[in-house]
């Protein structure tokens, strides 16, 4: 058992509790992102200069930067800080066409969640196609400043807007055909927001593995979405992505079984708890365990094991540092490096239920005495989960 003390809310601080006590579990130099911080403040004052005026034409602008439309809220988001329902009412009073946008994307973002309850860890098996690997390079083409851009910004600050997620999945997968799982893997590692749920399907998306085709990374989305990169490029006169790329082979495998994890949908109490344990998909004030038990203590548990296997970037870590940095302003907390089944056993916990196979495996290892349903945007209600279109058709939206 290694019990830590919480680092003040500095990034220094924070930084420095990364290199000793976490320093094994990822790559160095340890850093933050540049243009991330973690914690509810950060939070709360990310939705507040929301402003979604042209947000459906700007959403997927990559350069300049100033022309940018997205948010930068999906590492709040994905980590619990903030919640879809919250997000969702944030669009109330923007012109119709932006609202509708930017709650088409946060539906996209329920939907993986739903998806991923219902496939869990069999996600890693494609639902529609297999992708037939096929011999090419296993590097970035930075080369090509479209790409160098994108793969520059991911491993420096964490995050990427929509569109170059797209083209560099499209350009890893669908023009060099490599395998997909191991470029979403790369992007698990790096993003901040990265999430099994959005993250995989995604990859699955553009690729045509879970979509009826593949996207195609070509000059013209560049020329479109990043004006002026072109001119750049060594390779302008004899562009490798000109054309639209060939479709990489695939072949039909029947769609796995769902392992229904969606959880209660009311709170479930057979004991008084002492604890409120937090998970990485809920660290925000409005938790349902953290908000519904004000005076209880908190623990979190870095997982030793799975972070060894997952070797996610410092970035991730200081952003959930940042978290729980200020929560253990607010009330007492307590940080743990092992096996959560080791550190919390036999506390009385209360928690809210995640919607993810690692959670499923360890409530049934530990003392939970009370637990809070997922924060929903579309409480579960049988809709079919094989495609977003028919999963919207029959969700119960807010």
């Amino acid at each position: 058992m290694v019990q830590l003390k919480p680092p003040d809310t500095s990034r220094s601080a924070i930084e420095k509790f990364v290199q000793t006590h976490l320093s094994h579990l990822t790559d160095t130099p340890i850093a933050g992102s540049p243009s991330i911080r973690g914690g509810q403040i950060a939070a709360n004052a990310c939705i507040a200069s929301v402003d979604l005026s042209g947000y459906a034409a700007k959403r997927n602008e990559v350069l300049p930067l100033s022309a940018r439309g997205a948010t930068r809220l999906s590492p709040y988001i994905r980590h619990g800080v903030l919640q879809l329902r919250e997000v969702w009412e944030r669009a109330d009073g923007s012109p119709a066409k932006d609202k509708k946008k930017f709650q088409d994307e946060l539906l996209w973002q329920e939907y993986a969640r739903h998806w991923y309850a219902a496939l869990g860890q069999k996600t890693k098996v494609p639902t529609k196609k297999k992708y037939l690997n096929k011999e090419g390079s296993t590097e970035w083409d930075t080369a090509l400043p479209c790409v160098k851009v994108a793969v520059k910004e991911l491993e420096t600050h964490g995050w990427l807007v929509n569109q170059a997620r797209m083209w560099l999945a499209s350009h890893w997968s669908v023009r060099n055909h490599q395998d997909w799982r191991k470029g979403e893997d790369y992007f698990f590692r790096h993003l901040i927001d990265g999430s099994r749920a959005a993250n995989r399907l995604g990859w699955q998306w553009t690729t045509g593995i879970g979509s009826s085709k593949p996207y195609g990374f070509s000059r013209w989305q560049v020329e479109k979405r990043a004006p002026g990169l072109c001119d750049q490029c060594p390779l302008q006169k004899m562009c490798p992505i000109q054309d639209w790329p060939t479709e990489p082979m695939s072949e039909a495998i029947s769609a796995p079984i769902g392992i229904d994890n969606y959880g209660p949908l009311t709170a479930v109490e057979v004991g008084k708890p002492t604890t409120v344990w937090l998970t990485a998909e809920s660290l925000g004030d409005k938790d349902p365990a953290l908000f519904n038990n004000p005076d209880l203590p908190a623990v979190f548990v870095f997982d030793e094991p799975l972070l060894k296997r997952l070797r996610i970037t410092s970035k991730r870590f200081v952003f959930i540092l940042e978290t729980l940095a200020e929560i253990s302003e607010t009330r007492p907390l307590t940080l743990y490096l092992g096996r959560p089944e080791a550190e919390l056993a036999g506390i009385p916990l209360t928690v809210t239920h995640a919607p993810v196979p690692g959670f499923q495996k360890y409530k049934k290892k530990l003392n939970i005495v009370q637990t809070w349903p997922w924060p929903w945007l579309c409480e579960p209600n049988g809709a079919p989960i094989h495609s977003f279109s028919s999963w919207v058709k029959k969700a119960r939206l807010p």
